[in-house]
């Protein structure tokens, strides 16, 4: 198990990024159009972590984990199967790979599967 996409929302980007930048000496990208207006520094297991401020008035702050999977439709149908509630279904996004987020146990959990080079 492996988090391949750490996802941290909130209404203060700047401040997000600079004590990461801070504390862990990465540097963050511009925002990336196709992952919300994310700001994204490479993790060390070769995962990316983004934050992003809210995309809608009703998105409230979160961090969000998106475990990796070799099939993101197996999964989903493994998270239903096991009474999570698929919140979001899959959707690619182009150039960067297929989420889909769930519910279970009161927690939003990320699923991420890479698009195929």
């Amino acid at each position: 198990m492996r988090v391949d996409y750490l996802e941290i929302v909130t209404n203060d980007v700047d401040a997000v990024c600079s004590t990461y930048e801070r504390l862990h000496g990465v540097t963050f990208s511009a925002g990336e159009p196709g992952l919300g207006g994310a700001r994204t520094a490479p993790l060390p297991d070769g995962g990316t972590l983004g934050v992003r401020a809210p995309m809608h008035e009703s998105e409230k702050a979160i961090v969000r984990p998106y475990l990796l999977v070799d099939d993101i439709e197996a999964s989903v149908r493994a998270v239903v199967e096991s009474g999570g509630e698929i919140a979001h279904p899959p959707l690619q996004l182009p150039g960067h790979g297929t989420f889909a987020i769930f519910l279970q146990g009161g927690i939003q959990h990320g699923l991420w599967q890479r698009t195929q080079e």
